[in-house]
């Protein structure tokens, strides 16, 4: 594995967490590779009657602590270095929580947007086709990530069930709710990232009305500026794909939010309402209190760090601070609440999901809603106080944090279980 792939820049924060563990080193060595890794070429018939193929992969990277977990994603620029390193992600995301899985991540390099509806059904089902024997509700879990959603984990759900002959929604998670999905997973990312700021708000030394920026505004980010808007902060600055707009005074995010589910861009929001266009690449840079990283990675790096105004950044996409840009931020006083805790509401209502599926009965929202902010607030709490005991970021406070949790399981299972199990 080269340093310079995404993965070995990842490992960094294993290596860093373990100098202040006593940790076996066959621990360490064990969470350095994947445990297994699929790679298929799926081939569909398009809608003019032509083949097409599209790579696609499925990473289970460690189940120690039980089935594997993670999204499946539809990008063009996906590769196998990406799923992998979502995948160490996903393993540390579900200890920091203590979730009962390890990590998993799959992804299929497409351009969904330029697929037509029955396009996109007849890859998602050929995805099943191809990964049936990977996945299962006891082995491997998917779930909606970057391009993916609701309606497609519907269609791998019913995949699923044609070819094992039986319905197994716990299969997967962040399916439509008349398909056993559950309440209050469509805003859980946002919604847990939000609980956290709101909890550590004292201790951060967080004023009570926040001025946001953030950059992407898809499932998460939208959620996160509802959110943050109904608590009275003002939302600056937001971006997606296509461009960013800014206000000082606040953006009217009803607007933004019309626009988006009107399937435009929230630059169409320009001259309305007092938004202006703000260079896409500018948005790291906004004068705010919170920066909300919540697109793809590698968003802030060494380049853009030293611009970023910021007191706090809440990772709501995965791996957007690249490891140089986090010294960077360190040595300007930037705290940030990282992707495998910030985020972590996603992996933990689909964990509901899966409780619920499985026992055949379901939450109320209001009971969703607690049940997350319990565990946010608690695992939130843990790992700032090691943060606060050990004199390091809250980044490898949550690394130190999931790294314990591994290790005990690992070392429960025997030595002689290390590359075996």
């Amino acid at each position: 594995m080269s340093e310079d792939s995404l993965l070995g820049h990842a490992l960094v924060r294993l290596d860093e967490a373990a100098t202040h563990l006593n940790i076996d080193p066959d621990v360490i060595e064990k969470l350095k590779y994947a445990r297994e890794t699929t790679q298929v070429r799926l081939m569909i018939r398009m809608d003019d009657g032509s083949r097409k193929s599209f790579l696609a992969w499925r990473c289970r990277y460690d189940d120690t602590r039980g089935p594997t977990k993670g999204g499946i994603r539809f990008h063009p620029e996906a590769t196998v270095d990406e799923v992998e390193t979502l995948a160490f992600w996903m393993t540390f995301k579900c200890a920091v929580m203590n979730l009962p899985y390890g990590g998993g991540k799959g992804a299929v390099q497409v351009d969904p947007r330029k697929l037509s509806k029955a396009e996109l059904e007849r890859l998602s089902r050929a995805y099943i086709q191809a990964f049936a024997r990977i996945i299962g509700p006891d082995r491997d879990i998917p779930a909606p990530d970057v391009y993916t959603n609701s309606m497609i984990m519907g269609w791998m759900a019913d995949e699923y069930a044609q070819i094992v002959g039986q319905a197994e929604p716990a299969v997967i998670t962040g399916k439509p709710i008349a398909l056993g999905g559950s309440l209050g997973r469509g805003d859980a990312t946002a919604r847990g990232g939000y609980y956290l700021v709101r909890h550590l708000a004292e201790d951060l030394g967080l004023g009570k009305t926040l001025r946001v920026a953030i950059q992407g505004f898809g499932n998460a980010g939208q959620h996160v500026a509802r959110l943050l808007a109904a608590d009275g902060h003002k939302i600056v600055a937001v971006s997606d794909s296509e461009g960013a707009v800014r206000s000082e005074a606040g953006l009217h995010v009803d607007m933004l939010l019309d626009a988006k589910n009107g399937g435009h861009s929230v630059i169409t929001t320009a001259g309305q309402g007092g938004h202006e266009i703000l260079p896409a690449g500018d948005l790291v840079g906004v004068d705010c209190d919170l920066l909300v990283p919540a697109a793809l990675e590698n968003m802030v790096d060494a380049k853009n760090a030293a611009s970023v105004k910021a007191k706090l950044v809440l990772e709501l996409a995965n791996g957007p601070v690249t490891a140089e840009a986090d010294e960077i931020l360190a040595k300007k006083g930037v705290v940030i609440l990282p992707d495998i805790l910030a985020n972590a509401g996603g992996v933990t209502v689909s964990y509901f999901e899966w409780v619920q599926n499985r026992q055949g009965y379901y939450w109320t929202e209001e009971e969703i809603h607690d049940r997350l902010r319990k565990i946010m607030e608690r695992e939130g709490r843990a790992i700032w106080n090691v943060s606060i005991t050990k004199g390091v970021t809250v980044r490898t406070a949550a690394y130190v944090h999931a790294l314990g949790r591994l290790a005990e399981a690992i070392e429960a299972h025997g030595t002689q279980s290390f590359f075996t199990s």
